[in-house]
């Protein structure tokens, strides 16, 4: 997972990533609860699903770059099959791309499984 991206951002910055992986997680979420609702054939119950699913571990921070491009590719999705108001799947694909490439920040899952860890030797005397 390191290789993806090469710190995890603290402070300020790890709080703004959470609010935006919060905010792209729950408009998935949101988003595949109406697709799954409507219920007009097994597509709409697929892409619902799958946004569910990807939603959650967005917000979680886990497995970030997976979750990202996944978002990316679910709203690339809905744009092209549904072609209702492009804006909104838009800005979360741009959500998802942004947050799989920069990395979930210190405030997330994937920092506590695989963020850097300091390991300190001690001197032999």
């Amino acid at each position: 997972m390191r290789r993806f991206f090469s710190n995890f951002a603290g402070g300020w910055p790890a709080i703004g990533l959470l609010l935006i992986r919060i905010a792209s997680g729950g408009a998935l979420i949101v988003d595949g609860r109406e697709r799954i609702f409507s219920g007009q054939h097994v597509g709409l119950l697929v892409i619902g699903a799958s946004t569910i699913v990807d939603g959650i571990p967005l917000i979680l921070g886990l497995w970030t770059p997976l979750a990202g491009l996944l978002a990316l590719l679910l709203s690339t999705a809905d744009v092209l099959i549904y072609h209702e108001g492009p804006c909104p799947a838009i800005l979360l694909a741009c959500m998802g791309a942004g947050v799989a490439l920069v990395g979930p920040g210190a405030i997330s899952i994937d920092a506590w499984l695989f963020g850097l860890k300091r390991i300190d030797i001690d001197k032999l005397d």
